[in-house]
């Protein structure tokens, strides 16, 4: 009987552990571009470049650390590492509600990105207790917690904000807090003792993920796909606030509701329609039309005039949370079970790679396109630019006949 439990408890934790750290990561989004300002003494066309550097040194540093955390989750169990990386986001939090200076805001982000193997751990959790035929519907309810998280978090976020840049860092920090003591008393482990394997250290290095990708058969077009989509979608975290001060004067409550709302819609299509969603299309379909839509919403941000047409982007872009649960799925199938976590920790390093060369980018196209350098200037250049990217890897998976070759 408690076995039988285990699957359900395991879930409904790692659902809330995700849950609140996306919560958390959400409430200091609608104020990190005032901070950085204040911090540093900067204009926002500055800003926004800092804040690229700074998302980079957090993607650098967990790509870093991802496979060995990965791999150190395949020997030890998912539990002790889950509980460092929660440690790490709250000690993140308190460097930067106390930053004195912008050195510290990348001490804060560099911390976070080492211990921040929430994403990788929660992934080898679900692959530990779904079976693979259900791991799309699972992975997808993983995503809506994110959604969720992004609901409350950045509506959250905008409020505190008003009060000053720094208090929605103690209120993450107190929940990252929470979160770690909980896990502490009542974070089930996942992984038996008689599936836990050696730890192979040329595999736990971040350029030893390939190793478990040659052993992974009939990965590598989906881990192009993945990584092409993972450095276009970049965009939102590289400039979605200061493109919001920059084209429409929004406030941090408006950042945050827009947030909010993009969180909504998120969590209904990751987590409630993705299962239905592969079950009438199929993990296939329902990636391709995702990575179909990638393209569209990005290309349609930038042609956007009002808060209006925003809102209306938010809902046609929902069907682009299939693709990330079903190209996840087809490549979990390509390992055992006690190769999850390397598997994981793999495409999280490759993701965090592919995300820190994007947020660079699009930080610094951005920023050029407001400067007067620029033969133009506009903030939805950027926008532009990701759209063309994006349908890189929807061209890519359209034409394979069979995404599960090699």
């Amino acid at each position: 009987m408690a076995e039988r439990a285990l699957p359900r408890r395991a879930g409904l934790f790692i659902l809330a552990v995700v849950f609140i750290d996306m919560a958390g990561l959400g409430l200091i989004i609608p104020v990190l571009p005032r901070l950085i300002e204040e911090v540093g003494g900067i204009a926002v066309s500055d800003a926004v470049q800092v804040g690229g550097w700074l998302y980079a040194s957090y993607a650098l540093a967990q790509f870093t650390a991802a496979p060995l955390m990965g791999a150190l989750s395949d020997r030890f169990g998912r539990r002790p590492l889950l509980l460092l990386a929660l440690a790490g986001l709250c000690v993140d939090y308190l460097l930067y509600a106390l930053a004195p200076n912008l050195a510290w805001l990348f001490v804060a982000r560099i911390t976070a990105g080492i211990c921040g193997a929430t994403p990788v751990i929660a992934n080898a959790y679900v692959a530990d207790i779904t079976p693979a035929g259900e791991r799309a519907r699972a992975f997808g309810r993983l995503g809506a917690a994110l959604g969720l998280g992004f609901v409350m978090g950045p509506a959250l976020g905008g409020l505190l904000g008003t009060l000053g840049p720094r208090v929605p860092f103690w209120v993450a920090a107190g929940l990252a807090g929470m979160n770690l003591v909980w896990g502490i008393f009542f974070l089930p482990e996942t992984l038996a003792r008689g599936k836990r394997r050696a730890i192979r250290w040329r595999e736990a290095n971040p350029f030893g993920v390939f190793a478990v990708f040659r052993r992974a058969r009939g990965t590598t077009r989906l881990l192009v796909v993945f990584v092409i989509y993972a450095f276009g979608s970049a965009i939102y975290p590289a400039i979605w606030p200061f493109w919001g001060i920059a084209k429409f004067g929004w406030s941090e409550a408006v950042i945050g509701l827009s947030l909010a709302a993009f969180g909504i819609v998120w969590a209904v299509f990751q987590g409630v329609l993705t299962g239905p969603a592969v079950a009438w299309l199929g993990e296939r379909r329902a990636a391709l039309l995702g990575l179909m839509i990638a393209w569209l919403a990005a290309a349609g941000y930038g042609f956007a005039g009002g808060i209006g047409a925003v809102v209306l982007l938010l809902l046609f872009h929902g069907p682009e949370g299939f693709a990330q649960p079903a190209l996840t799925a087809m490549m979990s199938r390509a390992v055992p079970e006690e190769e999850q976590g390397a598997l994981q920790g793999g495409i999280g390093a490759l993701g965090s790679l592919a995300m820190l060369a994007g947020t660079l980018f699009f930080a610094q196209v951005f920023g050029y396109f407001l400067s007067d350098a620029a033969p133009v200037q506009s903030p939805d250049a950027a926008f532009f630019i990701a759209a063309l990217v994006l349908a890189v890897p929807c061209l890519i998976f359209a034409l394979q006949k069979d995404p599960a070759d090699g």
